[in-house]
């Protein structure tokens, strides 16, 4: 009988803060909230943001103004005094000389032919230039674009184990990973005890890579900025080195491991990979997920060379007929409106997807099941970044997927769309079509759509993670999160069978069977998936294991429930700290019992099997 990949665990960090126990969600929909899930959202923000919670208005509107997509902060860098290096041809006229003083450390190793240097005392030289030179002045100057969805004020993730230059991203991945794996309210190790050692998987990574002073960009940037190149530099910026570092430090796995990189949709890559582990039996549990620090102002100023980013410019634009004299950053993402790009943000979002067969044993909580990932090209292009016909083939393959399960009443009455919804003009046509059609196509004449870009930015591969979060939000609480940015909709947007508003939509928290992720990145990486409630996979587990493996597993997930519900008020009271294991337990040959039928690693109670039969065997 198939296996299904279902999510026993899932966290992370982004602008809206926590994501384990629906505490990032929950800022989403803050206004809709009652007064005491509002108050634990403050309370998780607050202990992030490092502040002492007094519950006074003031507090809670500096937690508002300090979380979601808004103007860059210090924190980050400051977005009127992005340090650059100006080029400065001179010309000395006629036989007259120039001259400077300088140590003699600071000459460059060849000397220009038109320098005569003079050593003078302290070991100075004097330089005296005659004709013409260049000299490179670093100074500053402002950034186009100064909005952007960075993490809350205040939190530092690195600040809360040892990171020793560490790229920002990756402080990231060793966060969120550890909040995802200690949600489920299992110990690592007892998971460890049920599975063989080839049969974890970790796929994890950033579209990007790490870009920042400690990753590619230190490495990039250093001999221009008069800075030295480290031995970290290189390899902590690879793209795949979240999912190494999960391995080396947060989970000590030896399965299956590496990153799919597909521009915005590379989160959805990873869980289509492990979706497949599972489903073949190829892996029993696997964490997958996505870490992206973008908000950098390098990063930021290719991106808006594209064209692809909201300048300030350009939203004030936007809000001409408002009179504003400064653009409305908290409002610099607005999809399926007037728009004029996408707001760029940070992210780091991982979940726990089992077998349901390994989580009926370990009494772990179901939150939900992924059925199926699709991924499409576009085929023939003309612009690499332009839209094509392949995110249609992936959005009719994922709500197919979903009827095949469900039925056609289900899809029609008991499903919703989190869209791509990146807020530039081009998108909100274009994605808008593809999910109008898909409606038409299989009878859903008012399908609701989220776009929760507009309260977190696009986080590039991460953005997805940041979708499913929300949609386990959606499956607790009964909302889905209105795109609350926007007060109409652009005229160009197809919408005669989908229900798009500025309003929260509340369905109820059993009301909604089924969610499709849709995902589109740059050259042509189209993913769609099908995510399945967690009242449905409860009777599919019921149907599938019976009543009285029912009734244990229920037992056995009181004791898993209670541990994460304390994982969390840990997490709430700011004690809560990541799984960072340097140099723990390392394993060398001595340690692996080899047989040509198996091999056997400390801390596993399974053996890894060599006894494999081929799939080729009956052809010779």
């Amino acid at each position: 009988m198939a296996k299904i990949p279902v999510i026993t665990g899932f966290g992370g960090i982004n602008t809206a803060g926590r994501s384990s126990f629906h505490h990032g969600y929950r800022r989403l929909i803050l206004d809709a909230l009652n007064q005491q899930q509002a108050d634990q959202t403050y309370r998780s923000l607050a202990s992030l943001m490092k502040l002492e919670l007094n519950g006074t208005e003031q507090q809670k509107q500096f937690i508002r103004d300090h979380t979601l997509i808004r103007r860059i902060e210090d924190e980050r860098f400051k977005v009127d005094g992005i340090r650059i290096n100006k080029r400065i041809p001179v010309s000395v006229s006629g036989d007259d000389s120039a001259s400077f003083i300088t140590k003699a450390r600071n000459l460059p190793q060849q000397i220009p032919e038109n320098w005569k240097v003079s050593p003078i005392e302290d070991k100075m030289v004097k330089v005296d230039i005659t004709g013409e030179t260049e000299f490179m002045y670093p100074t500053k100057r402002s950034i186009a674009v100064q909005a952007a969805g960075q993490l809350p004020t205040g939190f530092d993730p690195g600040s809360l184990y040892p990171a020793r230059s560490h790229p920002r991203g990756l402080e990231m991945a060793v966060y969120g990973a550890s909040d995802a794996v200690r949600s489920m309210g299992i110990d690592w190790d007892v998971v460890c005890q049920h599975v063989s050692p080839d049969q974890v998987s970790v796929y994890a990574g950033s579209a990007m890579g790490q870009l920042d002073q400690h990753g590619h960009g230190g490495m990039l940037g250093a001999r221009y900025n008069d800075k030295r190149t480290t031995s970290k530099h290189c390899p902590f910026g690879l793209a795949e080195m979240p999912a190494d570092f999960i391995n080396a430090y947060v989970l000590g796995s030896m399965g299956n491991t590496g990153t799919y990189v597909g521009a915005c949709a590379s989160f959805l890559y990873n869980l289509r990979a492990a979706v497949s582990d599972i489903q073949n039996g190829n892996a029993r549990v696997v964490v997958v997920g996505s870490s992206e620090a973008p908000v950098e102002s390098d990063v930021m100023e290719g991106y808006a060379v594209m064209g692809a980013l909201a300048t300030d410019q350009a939203l004030l634009e936007l809000d001409t007929k408002q009179g504003l004299n400064s653009p409305d950053h908290r409002r610099a993402a607005r999809p399926f409106s007037s728009n004029c790009g996408f707001t760029i943000a940070e992210s780091s979002q991982y979940i726990v997807l089992m077998d349901d067969a390994l989580a009926m044993d370990l009494g772990a909580t179901v939150h939900g099941a992924v059925t199926d990932v699709f991924v499409n090209a576009d085929g023939h292009k003309k612009s690499i970044s332009s839209p094509g016909v392949g995110n249609y083939i992936t959005m009719a393959k994922a709500v197919a997927s979903a009827r095949g399960l469900l039925g056609d009443e289900s899809i029609r009455q008991r499903s919703f769309v989190q869209a791509h919804g990146t807020s530039t003009p081009q998108n909100r046509v274009s994605e808008s079509h593809i999910l109008n059609e898909t409606a038409k196509m299989f009878g859903i004449e008012n399908w609701p759509v989220a776009a929760i870009k507009a309260y977190v930015g696009h986080s590039l591969g991460a953005s997805p993670g940041d979708q499913i979060m929300a949609t386990l939000g959606v499956w607790s609480d009964g909302i889905i999160p209105g795109i609350s940015t926007i007060d109409h909709v652009a005229e160009d947007v197809y919408q005669s069978n989908l229900q798009i508003g500025s309003s929260h939509i509340d369905v109820g928290a059993r009301n909604i069977d089924s969610a499709i992720l849709n995902a589109k990145g740059f050259g042509g990486n189209n993913a769609s998936a099908t995510v399945i409630a967690p009242h449905i996979v409860a009777t599919m587990l019921a149907n599938k294991h019976g009543a009285e493996a029912m009734t244990a597993y229920k037992i056995r997930n009181e004791a898993a429930l209670e541990q994460a519900a304390a994982y969390d008020e840990s997490a709430l009271s700011g004690d809560a700290l990541p799984i960072y294991k340097f140099d723990h337990n390392v394993l060398g040959d001595e340690d692996l019992s080899f047989s040509s039928r198996k091999i056997s690693v400390p801390g596993y109670e399974f053996d890894i099997d060599l006894d494999l039969t081929s799939p080729y065997a009956e052809l010779l």
